[in-house]
This record gives structure tokens, sequence and C-alpha cells, in this order.
């Protein structure tokens, strides 16, 4: 039966919270409908930045000491009143919604210590919304020993198999690092970092010429990469290890860098995004035959030109070319995962984050 869901989510970035309609059966996407955005206020965002630095002291998940529990509240009522407009500017009855996804404000992290936290009080959510709510989406992998991330790529195998295409589908995030998700029917899941995305580009951009990013890749196009360096950069170990495998944004900041100008250093730095992306293909079961790119990167033109170079014969797009939507996509997927959870369907695997075998997970608050 298909579930008219509605996924709540609020990333590391504390910006505020995406919300988007999708209609699933928790195994196939039937339909994507609108989505919306609530801003944090800056008040609301310098009180989780706060109760980020309080939650490094916890070490049990259900605790909410000091300002963390004010945090909660506040995260609630966002994520309330993100529903209520969302739902109102699209006028849609809240008696037509079956379910709701609630990620929750992630506070601490830490699966080698079996400990993930996300603060936002599900059954106030689901009181205030008059809606069910699935919520707590991460405890259990992270419980089992898995990493309690990626989440996002079962969903990923949804909409790739909605194109009803022939052979491995890769889809590919292009955030501050890359990671892909590597779909070949209904057996083979995997997931991971590849290497740097737009962060070391960005950085070198900002630093050298003062914008925050290279726009559509037009920098880049007027410059040369700087082959020799490339070439040692890709030898680094990380890019030889198998999946799953895992990154923090700075990882690779420390590497010595040539001597450029701005545009030759766009160029290289794209160039190595790229190549760390083609360098994941040997290391998969098949080489895939489509290639979708999501996220930022998707929108720098130098990049979909290198990496359609070194991904032939793939067939390489964007995610906004196939409808999807790259900002939407994370609050799409815990509308997915919601009606997952409700069914009893694995949220996690082996070789997305690590866990021994399948995971369910989610729990339900009702209003």
């Amino acid at each position: 039966m298909m579930l008219t869901a509605i996924g709540l989510m609020s990333g590391t970035s504390l910006d505020g919270v995406d919300v988007a309609l999708i209609k699933t059966d928790g195994r196939r996407v039937a339909e994507l409908g609108p989505a919306g955005y609530r801003r944090y206020t800056d008040a609301e965002r310098a009180l989780l930045r706060q109760a980020l630095g309080e939650a490094t002291q916890l070490d049990r998940r259900d605790a909410r000491p000091g300002c963390i529990a004010e945090a909660e509240r506040a995260v609630t009522i966002a994520h309330a009143e993100a529903v209520a407009a969302f739902t109102a500017q699209n006028r849609i009855a809240t008696e037509k919604v079956d379910i709701v996804g609630f990620h929750g404000q992630t506070v601490l992290h830490r699966p080698a210590a079996k400990l993930t936290v996300q603060i936002g009080d599900a059954q106030a959510l689901a009181k205030a919304i008059h809606i069910p709510v699935v919520y707590d989406f991460r405890a259990a992998d992270v419980a089992a020993g898995g990493q309690g991330a990626p989440f996002v790529p079962v969903y990923h195998r949804a909409l790739a198999q909605s194109l009803g295409r022939e052979g491995p589908v890769l889809v590919v995030n292009i955030g501050g690092v890359s990671n892909i998700t590597y779909i070949d029917g209904n057996d083979t899941l995997i997931a991971c970092d590849t290497g740097p995305g737009n962060a070391l580009l960005d950085d070198f951009v900002f630093r050298t010429i003062g914008k925050a990013f290279d726009g559509e890749g037009k920098l880049a196009a007027q410059g040369r990469a700087d082959e020799t360096w490339l070439a040692q950069a890709l030898q680094h170990p990380f890019f030889a290890k198998p999946a799953p495998k895992s990154l923090d944004r700075n990882d690779f900041a420390a590497m010595a860098w040539g001597q450029w100008s701005a545009a030759d250093g766009a160029a290289t730095l794209t160039a190595f995004t790229a190549g760390a992306i083609a360098a994941i293909v040997p290391l998969l079961p098949k080489p895939p035959h489509s290639v979708v790119i999501t996220g930022g990167g998707a929108r720098n033109l130098t990049m979909m030109r290198m990496l359609r170079e070194r991904l032939a014969p793939a067939r390489v797009e964007s995610a906004d070319a196939l409808g999807w939507s790259a900002d939407a996509m994370e609050a799409q997927a815990f509308g997915f995962l919601a009606a997952r959870g409700l069914k009893g369907l694995p949220l996690s695997y082996p070789a997305t984050t690590g866990v021994a075998f399948p995971m369910t997970g989610g729990l339900l608050a009702r209003p």
C-alpha cells in the first residue's frame, strides 16, 4: 500500500529544517511532491551550537542536561512550525498524510562508542501536528556496531530503480566530501565516501580570489590541471581502500599544493575530485552503466565535463535532469525511511554502514 509521507531533515550545517512530501510503499517511489524549508533563527542556531558543545559530555543517548533540553524544545517547535507552514502553503490536509519521518538534530555521533544522539521530542511533535511520527532512525544500527550513516543509499536505490535502466547505477553526491551509492538490482547496495568534493576547491577559490566557490566551474575552465600533482595525489592510500569507508571534510586539507595560478589551481582541484570519484570504479563489483550526479558539484559544468571524460563509457547526468531534487533529497529520504520503518524493512546494510547484517530501525510516536 502506498503511503503519503512527509520527511523532515535538519543537517549538521544548522541552517534549518527541510520538508518534502513523497508517496511510497517503502520499496518504490510513486510520486515526489512539493518541498519546503524553515530557516533556524539566529537565536535558535546559537542555542544549537551551545548544545553541540555541551553534548560532547554525554554518555547516555536519552540524557538532556543543561541547555540540551532547551535546544530540544526549540528543535521540536521549529519542526512543528515547518510542517504547519508546509501543509498550509501546499493545501495539504493533515489527515491525508499517513506518516512523518523525523530525523531530529544530531548533537553527538560517536559510533565507536555505540552512541548517537538526535534531539527533538517526537511524541510532542506528533501531538502538535496530529500525524504519526517515525523517529530515532540511527540508534539500532549504531547499537549493533554500525556507523549509523549513511542512511540515504536505500532511497537512492528506489530512485535508481524508478529509472528502469539496465545494469548498475552509481549515484554520486558531491558536497564538501564526495560519496557514492552503487546499485545493482535488489541485491547489491554499496555506499562510501570517495574523497574530496567541493571543500578543497571552495577553500582554494576563497583564498585566491575571495569568492565562496567556482560558479559553474568557469574559473577551472580557464586553467590547466597539474597532471604531475594529480598523479601523486591520487596515490593517497585512501583511494585504494574498499568500501565502506568515510572521511572528514578536512582530511585532505593538509596536502602540499602546487604553485598554481587561480585558474590552474581550480582546474587541478576540480580534476582531483573527478579523479577520486573515478578511482572507486575499479573497486566496485561491475562498472556502472549510468552515473547520476547530485549535490553542489552537479552545477559545476567543468566538473561534469571531467566526470564524463573519466567515467566513459558510462552515461553521466545531473540529478536535476532526471527530475530529482538535490536540495530536497535528504528530506525525501526520511519520508521514504519512515515508510520502510513502519513496514519493518531494512534501513541499513553491511556495505553501507558496516553493520553485521541488514538492520531495521525507527520508533513510532502517535498523536
